[in-house]
């Protein structure tokens, strides 16, 4: 097999399972965990070339296989089959470290019936497994291989990172592995600790002012435009903030730079889609960093049973970083938003645009006519707050008019305010899960136990997110040594909180759908990339 490198003018060339084992984190870009993965081969010229990859969280209860490899080899495969390619063969993989008085060999054994229905759901739509890895404990066992010799019971260890001949090419070729998943969900995960607390009652507060103001037609204009000039004093402050070394660092310095207060009215405000769709015209040139880092932290703040309300910030991360072109991010943190929200259409139409490898172009060209038509409105003192999608939301009233465009182009993909159109560009309806369609309702997902809250039209679950304990300080927290972050775990006494009380602020209305329970982000949901 083939991998090509550096757009194709390499090409370094895998014949045995070590290699594949080995290539595993350079075909995905991070090293995954808990995960079934399954990669594309194309023939050509007789040599199988890698193509299409999708990643599925294991199901943790074995009734929930069969579902779930089905569902990742039908949207692998028909997904390609859109793109015009149907995969020759298949490469599975399985990753899963050992539990608790575990060893390698036996998470091989208990898995084996996984990748028995691998390969049963692949050769029902005429593409075989040619071969199927388990990567346990720093080893590797081949599924497929009948020898002894060559795969002996005990499996065989990993190459060092780094070390393989794969490794040196994407080296070469500028390409990184940037660590597990976990390491990267970790940025975008609720604080839950001391300083989680003093986020919390700051919503608590807000809330309590805002919901009202935004729930109001007379006063939701003056909010979002509140909300969007709070966010670029921000983002200024950001863009100005020293630069640190290591990532970290980077958010702690970042965390800092943001009081609890003005997390919890960016947070509260983004939850109106106009708002959002505005905020989301910072995907390119200088805003787009800084903007970033502030999705990113307001994503962290989400905590305690504002975990929801993640979904917005969350799906920005993902925009931004996908606009700049990095894949990886993107797909995670609108994962992880769909997790938030399963039915948050923003998330779910990316998600899918990406994942369907789209241009973000398209999106792009319509945010900047969205942004150039609401300042020629302002200098014409029209006024509004006008988002993508929604044209011009006008004062007073809920935006519901989303601005559509027909692409020129099958790349192209419109109706990012929440219409419809994307599906029909992309072909699909609803999206696979194992296209990172929805990322959540899939087989095996796991649904995490959420908080009830109220909403506009009835009570709803509330997001997922671990509840904080302690006390901290004021916005500019000082670190102390026991800490390296604001939502690093933290002993002692944990809140006391009454069972079975609610969140008594409702999420404004232009919100995309409503809440069901939905898969944990992170968990179980399942990623592709064409």
């Amino acid at each position: 097999m083939t991998y090509d490198a550096h757009g194709g003018d390499h090409q370094v060339t895998l014949r045995t399972p070590a290699e594949l084992a080995d290539a595993l984190p350079y075909l995905l870009g991070y090293r995954p965990e808990d995960s079934i993965v399954l990669v594309a081969l194309h023939d050509r010229g007789g040599r199988g070339r890698f193509g299409g990859r999708a990643r599925l969280g294991i199901p943790a209860s074995g009734d929930d296989w069969e579902s779930a490899a089905r569902q990742l080899a039908h949207g692998l495969i028909t997904g390609s089959e859109r793109r015009g390619a149907k995969p020759e063969q298949m490469v599975a993989y399985l990753c899963q470290e050992p539990g608790k008085g575990e060893t390698g060999q036996q998470v091989m054994g208990r898995l084996a019936r996984l990748a028995g229905l691998l390969r049963t759901e692949c050769g029902r739509l005429d593409v075989p497994v040619i071969e199927a890895l388990c990567i346990s404990d720093g080893r590797f066992w081949s599924y497929c291989c009948p020898s002894e010799g060559c795969c002996p019971p005990g499996g065989l260890p990993m190459g060092l990172p780094g070390t393989s001949v794969l490794a040196a090419a994407a080296t070469y070729a500028g390409l990184q592995v940037r660590g597990t998943l976990g390491e990267l969900r970790g940025r975008l995960l609720p604080w839950e600790t001391a300083a989680a607390l003093e986020q919390e009652v700051a919503l608590d507060t807000t809330s309590m002012a805002q919901i009202p103001r935004m729930l109001d037609e007379a006063n939701r204009a003056d909010v979002a435009e509140e909300t969007m000039a709070l966010a670029e004093r921000v983002v200024a402050r950001f863009a100005e903030a020293p630069p640190v070394s290591g990532r970290l660092q980077a958010d702690l310095r970042d965390d800092e730079l943001l009081g609890h207060e003005e997390a919890a009215l960016l947070i509260l405000g983004l939850q109106d889609r106009a708002t959002r769709d505005r905020a989301a015209e910072w995907m390119e040139g200088h805003e787009a960093g800084p903007a970033l880092r502030l999705w990113r932290a307001l994503a962290r703040r989400c905590v305690g049973p504002y975990g929801e309300h993640a979904a917005a910030p969350l799906t920005l991360v993902g925009w931004v970083a996908w606009s700049a072109g990095d894949d990886i991010e993107a797909r995670e943190a609108m994962a992880m938003a769909l997790g938030a929200d399963p039915d948050y259409l923003f998330a779910r139409l990316l998600h899918q645009a990406c994942n369907e490898g789209l241009d973000p172009e398209s999106i792009r060209r319509c945010l900047r006519a969205e942004r150039e038509a609401r300042m020629a409105r302002a200098a014409a003192g029209a006024g509004g707050a006008g988002g993508v999608g929604g044209g011009a939301s006008e004062r007073g009233a809920e935006s519901s008019t989303r601005r559509e465009m027909v692409a020129p182009t099958p790349g192209d993909i419109t109706g990012i305010g929440g219409t419809s159109t994307l599906q029909h560009v992309t072909g699909a309806g609803e999206p696979p899960a194992s296209q990172n369609g929805s990322g959540a309702g899939g087989a095996g997902a796991e649904a995490s136990h959420r908080r009830r809250r109220t909403r506009p039209g009835g009570p709803h679950p509330a997001g997922a997110g671990g509840r904080p304990s302690g006390t901290d300080g004021s916005h500019a927290r000082k670190r102390t040594k026991s800490a390296t972050r604001p939502g690093a775990p933290r002993t002692g006494s944990t809140r006391p909180r009454p069972s079975g009380r609610q969140n008594p602020h409702p999420r404004p209305t232009g919100q995309e759908g409503t809440h069901r329970r939905g898969a944990r982000p992170g968990g179980d949901e399942a990623e592709g990339e064409a």
